[in-house]
């Protein structure tokens, strides 16, 4: 591995930070999603927040409290060795409507707290600049991404931002997961589906507007500050066809597309061929400028950051597909060679491996893997101890395979972020029960706790991998 190679751990502000109307925060989309029954009608736009029940539980309101517990969580991230945290900004605690003229002082005066704090230990910060987070005003008042008004609210977000944090912050990510968007529209873009909306037609124009907005924070971020690197991201893991018949190849195909769509925009300036012929095909007309074109050609990104868990299979046979995945926000058929997770996730380090090679064919830009990890119920033993053996199995065959795909296939990768490096809400179920991280916190599904943080067993062994640089990994 390179001697630079960032290690580190990947949060998200709307599962981890709370203080959700403090400091002069807003409300963002995500404080408004319910756990329990009524969390997927939210999160795919198909029931309105204000018919949600005055008793329903948000988990990210309070998640486990980072906004109070920032500096004791950075100093155990540094205690691991950290050479860079990805972590997220809340929109709303900076632009609390996201219309503001003037940014809130008290919002940019607690990330800047928090990047320098990272600093103190010379761990790299790599931000997020939205990860699955709009103002619910803009989500109220325009519909949020079907509306072209929000590529400039994010450009002024960005501006506040960029400006704020030059030379302090050098890697930047746009969107998190921005093919979200297609699978669940709410918790991916703000968006809430109208009676009688041609669905694709809503889904893709987001698409759009959000690609326009990336590539112009993108040149932005350049203008201010040339040094720094600005990234897209998906949520990645290849389609495997269920069989060697045709008509399965191209079914998988056919879902690899729909991912690598936004990042053949993004990497590649232009929107792809079988991209332009799904519009025609599906009646979908883009409102677009001239001028958005051009803004994407010029202003492709730096580099190609993903998630990956699991990869996924694909079949035309209607019989095989009843046989869904559980527990996975993109359904996938069960692959038979493949063990899964509590949740369903199909375990496949070697996955991870074809999905690097993968993206660097296609796009010959530096990766970074901004997440991955095992969604587990862990439990504390009465001396306070967590033994989370098969977490650090399946890290560890993780690791592996990406420093087969750097050492053995010449992929050119920047670093390694596990998901939720502290346990934190779940993003698709908003369960605190399904954990991720190198560092327990006392709380519940119900929100009950102390939000005590322990260190896990693969807390040191994680410690002792960035240590020696992946040498060590027993």
């Amino acid at each position: 591995m390179r001697k630079d190679f960032l290690w580190g751990g990947a949060t998200a502000a709307n599962q981890c930070e709370g203080g959700y109307l403090e400091g002069g925060k807003g409300m963002g989309t995500v404080d408004v999603v319910p756990w329990g029954e009524n969390r997927f009608p939210i999160m795919l736009g198909e029931m309105n927040y204000k018919d949600l029940p005055d008793d329903s539980y948000y988990p990210s309101r309070e998640a486990i409290d980072m906004y109070h517990h920032y500096k004791e969580d950075i100093a155990l991230f540094a205690e691991m060795g950290f050479k860079c945290y990805r972590f997220s900004l809340s929109w709303s605690r900076i632009f609390p409507t996201g219309e503001e003229d003037m940014p809130n002082e008290e919002g940019l005066k607690f990330y800047e707290e928090v990047i320098d704090e990272l600093l103190k230990y010379n761990i790299e910060p790599v931000i997020t600049i939205c990860h699955f987070d709009v103002p619910l005003a803009l989500a109220d008042k325009y519909g949020s991404w079907k509306n072209r008004i929000l590529i400039d609210c994010f450009v002024h977000y960005c501006d506040a931002i960029f400006r704020r944090f030059k030379g302090k912050v050098k890697y930047w990510i746009t969107f998190n997961e921005i093919n979200m968007l297609l699978h669940l529209p709410f918790m991916g873009a703000g968006i809430l589906f109208e009676e009688g909306e041609n669905i694709n037609q809503v889904k893709y124009q987001a698409a759009h507007n959000e690609l326009v907005a990336s590539a112009m924070a993108t040149r932005l971020a350049h203008e201010i500050d040339p040094e720094c690197k600005v990234g897209c991201m998906l949520a990645a893991g290849n389609f495997y066809p269920y069989s060697c018949n045709p008509d399965d190849v191209w079914k998988a195909m056919e879902k690899d597309r729909d991912n690598y769509f936004f990042i053949d925009v993004q990497a590649r300036g232009q929107y792809p061929a079988y991209a332009m012929k799904f519009f025609e095909r599906e009646g979908i007309t883009l409102n677009a400028e001239e001028e958005d074109y051009r803004i994407l050609r010029e202003n492709t990104v730096d580099y190609i950051s993903f998630s990956y868990y699991s990869s996924r299979c694909a079949t035309a046979d209607p019989d095989i597909l009843k046989k869904s995945t559980a527990g996975n926000v993109m359904k996938s058929i069960k692959n038979p060679y493949l063990k899964a997770s509590d949740w369903g996730w199909q375990i496949d380090p070697l996955g991870l491996r074809i999905t690097l090679n993968t993206l660097y064919d296609r796009y010959q830009k530096p990766l970074f893997i901004v997440e991955n990890g095992l969604g587990a119920a862990d439990f504390m033993e009465a001396d306070g101890t967590v033994s989370d053996d098969y977490r650090i199995d399946y890290l560890r065959e993780h690791i592996k395979a990406m420093m087969d795909a750097v050492d053995m296939d010449g992929v050119d990768l920047l670093g390694y972020t596990p998901w939720g490096c502290i346990d934190l809400v779940s993003a698709s179920t908003g369960e605190m029960k399904k954990r991720y991280g190198f560092i327990y916190v006392d709380k519940d599904n119900e929100g009950n706790g102390t939000l005590k943080r322990s260190r896990k067993k693969s807390f040191y062994w994680y410690q002792k991998v960035i240590e020696t640089n992946g040498a060590s990994l027993e």
